[in-house]
C-alpha cells in the first residue's frame, strides 16, 4: 500500500479541477490574483518535467457577469448563451496569464456524446495527448453552449475524474471551496475531523458526502466522491483540497498535509 507521499511523489501526469468558487469573488466576478497563482503553479509544474491538464469551471458564471444579470440563468437556453460568451472570455484570461509564465495552452470542449462514443473517445484521447506531447496545457470545460439534459455530465467534478482517466493520469486535484472530506458536516459540528487518507471508498465513507441535494452534501461533496470512485477505479489517485489557499497545489506537491487523498487501485 503506497504513503501519501509515494502517491504524490510518483506523480507525472496531473489534472487540475476548479471550481466556479475558487475562481470568483463572492459577487460573481472573476478572482484575477487567483487565477494569475493557479497559472503560475501550473506552469512551475510543467516546467518539473510534469504533463498537467486543466479542468475549469466558470463559463456560464463570467458570461452571465458580462451580461450585467444579477441571477444565475435557470433555463437551458439561457444557460447555453451565458457559456458562448463566457467560454471565449474565460479562454482568454488563462491565454493571458499562462503566457506570462511562457505556456501554451489549448481549449477542449467536451460532452458526454464524446467519452461514451467510442470513436469520438479516440479522438479526444489522441488530440490530449498529441497536445501534451507537444508541451501544450490543455483546459478542458463542458461544452455548455451544446449540452442538453441528456448529454451533460451533470458536474466538472465527473468529468474531471473522466478526463483523468482518459489520459491515464496519476493524480486529479479537485480545488473547491471546502478542505476535504470530514467525518462529518464541520459546520454543524465543530468536533468533526478531516480525514487524510482515503483507502477505500466503503458505504461509511460515501455517506461522509451525504445525498444528493442534502444539507450535508451542499458544497458538491457527494460528486466529489462520485468522481473519486471513478478516478480510482481508474488507477487515478485524487485529492480534495480548498482552492482559496493561494499556494494550494505547491503545498501538495511538496507533501504539506492538507486536504483528503483517495488511493487509486492499482
Amino acid at each position: 500500500m503506497n504513503t501519501r507521499k509515494e502517491h504524490i511523489d510518483n506523480a507525472k501526469k496531473i489534472v487540475v479541477k476548479v471550481g466556479t468558487s475558487t475562481l470568483t469573488h463572492e459577487n460573481g466576478l472573476l478572482n484575477f490574483d487567483r487565477i494569475d497563482k493557479l497559472a503560475r503553479q501550473l506552469s512551475d509544474l510543467h516546467n518539473q518535467g510534469k504533463e498537467v491538464i486543466l479542468v475549469t469551471s466558470g463559463a456560464i458564471g463570467v458570461g452571465t457577469a458580462k451580461l450585467g444579470i444579477k441571477t444565475k440563468p435557470e433555463t437551458i437556453p439561457e444557460k447555453q448563451a451565458a457559456a458562448a460568451i463566457g467560454q471565449g472570455i474565460l479562454l482568454h484570461i488563462y491565454e493571458k496569464f499562462f503566457a506570462e509564465y511562457g505556456q501554451i495552452v489549448a481549449q477542449i470542449l467536451l460532452t458526454k456524446d464524446d467519452i461514451t462514443n467510442k470513436t469520438r473517445y479516440s479522438n479526444a484521447k489522441n488530440t490530449l495527448n498529441e497536445l501534451l506531447k507537444q508541451g501544450v496545457i490543455p483546459i478542458v470545460n463542458e461544452n455548455d453552449v451544446i449540452a442538453t439534459h441528456e448529454i451533460k455530465f451533470g458536474d466538472n467534478d465527473t468529468l474531471s475524474a473522466l478526463v483523468s482517466s482518459i489520459v491515464d493520469a496519476d493524480l486529479l486535484i479537485l480545488l473547491s471551496d471546502i478542505n476535504g472530506l470530514y467525518d462529518s458536516d464541520p459546520r454543524a459540528n465543530r468536533d468533526a475531523k478531516l480525514i487524510s487518507l482515503v483507502d477505500e471508498i466503503t458505504k461509511k465513507i460515501e455517506s461522509f458526502g451525504g445525498a444528493p441535494g442534502s444539507k450535508l452534501g451542499v458544497g458538491g461533496m457527494y460528486t466529489k466522491i462520485k468522481a473519486a470512485k471513478i478516478a480510482v477505479e481508474h488507477g487515478v489517485s485524487m485529492i480534495i483540497a480548498n482552492g482559496s489557499d493561494d499556494d494550494v497545489i505547491k503545498n501538495i506537491i511538496s507533501n504539506k498535509e492538507i486536504g483528503t487523498l483517495f488511493s487509486a487501485h492499482k
